[in-house]
């Protein structure tokens, strides 16, 4: 994620999300007028090289002319002007009824026990697909019906699903009715029949009400969000609960299909790729099928009126959306994302995922989130590094994804170091190591060294240090074993973990594997040690 930092407001621990690219900006900005270009009303964070903590302030440059776009190519259907899914939806295929043999087993945990949020997942099961119909109406009032694939990973007599969302009508396991009861995040199901280990199964949860957004000191307002025309979800790290209900947490990631039914005139944007939208009297349903495996806080669904731009980054199809009120901007980002998709393909390996893009909503919340394969900037214009920031998070936690949520430097210190990277890259004389350098000139209490990152505690698990700090240790990593050794490292860490879940542990094996040399030291000082790392 990435912060946007109003002007003049010191930057609280509010969702400092990906609050890298003001982050990178004091960076810029401290060596002497070296500040990234921002868009029209964008604003960027800087301050000095030393002294008190960073304070956001604006910095403006001219903005590109647009230029025209590529088309969708092949696989646009010229009717709709949409990407056709493909392989095309698949339908849930119910699980064979289970015996009276069935073992009654015992209740899966409440909860996968991470440090930071104990209650969130659920265990018993692996889910491997949901696939969610929603039904908006004008009221703002949904009605819904998510059916969720799982294998169940030991002998089930109940298991439960987190959901903090409306009314619940009725749960049906393998298609029998099942019986329900709710306790705080926890909607806990009894099926009719034991659920044996490596028995796959089907659980269908309907509901209706008027879903709300969360909000959270530190978090701000994350979730189920009214935008003017009608609504956004962004949930890093626990709101999609707040709508549908889900194993929530990174470890149990699952494919998904969206299917959701809008009055005539409102539009729909979600991850994945679209199938053609299916027009009624009154209504339309838009589909968008979401086929690599996905963490549930990444989950998107938008629903209001959008301008729309296709193109492709090479072969990969790249869907772009904003509010009406940024269509002026609509082509720059449009092209800045198919730029940045194809720079960090050549620089991290295979573009993980079916398609590329990115999404401007007119709900100012003040951050960006990586939501996968479109990530969403929450009112306001993104500059170039928040796009390099939210589309590196592609490979660094969306198609790698943490195993706890104490782990989360590696995705945004690896993603802030992207940022580092495009600079490095396209600003002529402004390296990596000179970047690092003007941070390191903090003083020992800035919140660029507080607290380490690879322990921020669930108070600060967005805070400054996550993603300076984090990249800084990224930096010392490469310095340590040279470019050759350091982009192998990156790009073997994608490879192998594709889709998957790792820790710090396997990184840093994985980069004294690839190097050759001892590393434990570095990261221990870099990422556990109290104030400003030496002698590592």
């Amino acid at each position: 994620m990435n912060a946007h930092v109003p002007l003049g407001r010191v930057p609280l621990p509010l969702k400092i999300t990906s609050m890298v690219a003001a982050a990178t900006a004091l960076a810029l900005s401290a060596s002497g007028g070296n500040a990234a270009t921002t868009s029209a009303g964008q604003q960027t964070g800087h301050g000095p090289a030393a002294g008190p903590p960073p304070r956001p302030c604006p910095v403006s440059g001219p903005s590109p002319q647009p230029r025209r776009t590529g088309s969708a190519g092949t696989g646009c259907s010229p009717a709709q002007g949409r990407i056709v899914a493909n392989p095309a939806p698949r339908p849930i295929r119910p699980a064979l009824p289970l015996s009276p043999a069935a073992p009654r087993g015992k209740r899966g945990a409440t909860g996968l026990g991470d440090p930071y949020y104990p209650a969130a997942g659920n265990g018993g099961y692996d889910a491997l697909d949901y696939d969610v119909a929603l039904d908006y109406k004008r009221s703002r009032r949904i009605e819904a019906t998510v059916t969720m694939t799982a294998k169940a990973t030991q002998d089930l007599s109940g298991f439960s699903l987190d959901f903090r969302g409306p009314k619940v009508k009725d749960v049906l396991v393998n298609g029998r009715g099942a019986a329900f009861s709710r306790k705080g995040q926890e909607l806990m199901i009894t099926p009719a029949a034991g659920l044996p280990t490596g028995r796959t199964f089907t659980t269908q949860v309907r509901y209706a009400g008027s879903p709300g957004p969360l909000t959270n000191d530190r978090l701000g307002t994350y979730g189920w969000i009214p935008t003017r025309e009608g609504v956004i979800t962004v949930s890093e790290p626990d709101g999609t609960p707040s709508w549908m209900p889900v194993n929530d947490h990174p470890l149990d990631k699952a494919t998904y299909t969206f299917r959701v039914t809008v009055p005539n005139g409102m539009q729909v944007i979600a991850n994945g790729a679209p199938s053609t939208p299916v027009h009624e009297a009154d209504t339309t349903t838009h589909t968008w099928s979401v086929r690599s495996p996905m963490a549930s806080y990444l989950v998107m669904v938008a629903i209001g009126e959008f301008k729309e731009l296709h193109g492709r980054a090479g072969d990969i199809p790249v869907i772009t959306a904003v509010d009406p009120q940024y269509q002026s901007h609509a082509a720059k980002l449009h092209r800045n994302t198919i730029t940045v998709t194809k720079w960090l393909t050549e620089k991290f390996g295979p573009y993980p995922f079916a398609t590329s893009g990115g999404l401007i909503d007119d709900q100012r919340l003040g951050y960006a989130l990586e939501t996968q394969e479109r990530p969403v900037y929450a009112g306001f214009v993104p500059s170039m590094n928040f796009v390099v920031h939210e589309l590196a998070h592609q490979w660094f936690g969306n198609s790698v994804s943490i195993r706890r949520w104490s782990d989360i430097w590696l995705n945004e210190g690896l993603s802030t170091y992207a940022e580092w990277l495009w600079q490095e890259d396209r600003r002529r004389g402004n390296t990596a190591q000179k970047i690092f350098r003007r941070y390191y000139r903090q003083p020992a209490d800035s919140v660029v060294f507080r607290p380490p990152p690879g322990r921020p505690g669930r108070r600060d698990l967005f805070g400054y240090s996550v993603y300076i700090r984090g990249a800084m240790t990224v930096h010392a990593l490469r310095r340590r074993i040279g470019d050759e050794a350091f982009f192998r490292t990156l790009r073997a860490w994608n490879e192998r973990y594709r889709y998957g879940n790792a820790q710090t542990d396997d990184f840093v094996a994985l980069a004294e594997k690839e190097s050759g040399k001892r590393l434990d030291r570095l990261f221990r000082v870099w990422l556990y040690t109290k104030g400003k790392p030496v002698n590592w």
